[in-house]
């Protein structure tokens, strides 16, 4: 078997296959990827530039979920009718579990986070996995067979899927993001949408009110911001609400009881770059919102801050969106953005246009000190980029300990 992309995912993937004693054959394209592990478990490494040749013979290919369908290796297993699957394909697979499956544009990680919480609370066995951060074929060996698992769920993930198959499966939303990697919207929420393509009767769908039809055959479930919730959380923000809703229904849709659910939602803090306050410096707040990675994230962080006095650091690597939307829902409570990385001229030509006041900083250490220079007491410095970080920084979460860095180093 052919495993591409060592990446937390394929790794996890690779070692789950030869723990049953299938010969596995791995690639990446980077030569520096750390593979002694694989090697230790007879895994054999092929590193440095594609060859389709790698294909030939093999029985099934495992991708990663970084790893796009056009590039060489992969064209060359679907031209040789070799079954191309993701690795949580593979994980549902090997794991006999119940699976809650979370997936959408915006708000996964919170929703998954907050439904791990809702589980804990009513002393049922759960892991979380998926694009949260621990692949799923990871937990292979590592649980009992009764423990759920919340596993967020990419569109890249549900790009090559078969027969996995969520118990409840959750939609939070759906905007445009990743155009980068498909070729439009419409491919995109198809690959979201794959989530509900396998459930059957005694599945349940949750979906946003009024959203429309989905595939498969689960019972629907919808929720809204404005539903009635065994307690209020304590996360800030309607987004957050609408993610407290959609938890709601899922955790009741597993068989977990309102008091359980009510706990989580008092309690719940969040998740580490996701409106995350990170320091208060001289009166100043600074909030850590990395994870906003496209424009329809970005909205929800500034209605969340809207009473406040705002200092907004966009920018990073360009992903296939356009800014004007977003420069129409700064509000005048932002007195000045702070614009970095590949993304500067675009947004700078969408600010100018909607009138922004806004400066180009460069890079995260040059807009936070300057930030930091132009807020007063009471003011919020929030960095909520609508934009990848890959530009320069290798994920949004090392963006994020920059962010968290800069603002220690303030203190």
């Amino acid at each position: 078997m052919l495993v591409v992309g060592l990446a937390r995912s394929g790794r996890a993937a690779a070692l789950a296959l030869a723990r049953r004693g299938i010969e596995v054959v791995a690639h990446d394209r980077n030569e520096e990827v750390e593979t002694g592990r694989l090697r230790e478990a007879g895994v054999e490494v092929r590193l440095g530039a594609e060859d389709p040749a790698l294909a030939d013979g093999v029985d099934l290919l495992v991708k990663s979920p970084g790893v796009p369908a056009e590039t060489p290796l992969v064209a060359a297993a679907r031209d040789r009718g070799v079954p191309v699957w993701s690795e949580v394909e593979l994980g549902a697979r090997l794991l006999p579990n119940p699976l809650v499956g979370v997936t959408g544009t915006n708000g996964k990680t919170t929703t998954t986070e907050l439904l791990a919480a809702i589980f804990r609370a009513g002393g049922r066995p759960v892991e979380t996995a998926g694009n949260v951060g621990r692949p799923l074929t990871a937990l292979d060996g590592e649980i009992a067979d009764d423990a759920w698992i919340v596993c967020e769920l990419s569109s890249f993930q549900l790009e090559d899927i078969e027969t996995l198959r969520p118990r409840v499966a959750l939609l939070l939303n759906l905007e445009p993001d990743h155009l980068d990697r498909h070729p439009g919207f419409d491919e995109y929420a198809a690959a979201k949408l794959r989530v509900f393509e396998r459930q059957q009767a005694g599945d349940t769908a949750v979906v946003p009110r009024g959203f429309g039809a989905v595939p498969g055959h689960a019972a629907r479930i919808e929720f809204s911001a404005d539903d009635a919730l065994p307690a209020e959380p304590l996360l800030r923000g309607r987004h957050n609400r609408e993610n407290a809703a959609a938890a709601t229904a899922a955790a009741r849709a597993a068989g977990l009881a309102d008091p359980a659910i009510a706990t989580a939602l008092s309690t719940f803090s969040g998740v580490p770059h996701r409106l995350e306050l990170v320091g208060d410096v001289n009166g100043v707040a600074y909030v850590n919102d990395s994870k906003a990675t496209n424009v329809a994230a970005v909205r929800p962080a500034l209605e969340a801050y809207e009473d406040e006095p705002l200092h907004l650091i966009l920018g990073g690597s360009l992903k296939g969106e356009s800014f004007p939307s977003l420069a129409q829902a700064i509000g005048p409570n932002v007195l000045r953005a702070y614009l970095v990385g590949e993304a500067t001229d675009e947004l700078a030509r969408a600010l100018t246009e909607a009138g922004v006041a806004h400066e180009r900083s460069g890079d995260l250490e040059t807009a936070v000190r300057s930030a930091t220079r132009a807020a007063a007491r009471g003011d919020v410095v929030l960095l909520s980029p609508a934009c990848a970080s890959y530009d320069q920084f290798r994920d949004f979460e090392e963006r994020g300990d920059r962010f968290r860095e800069l603002v220690r180093s303030l203190g």
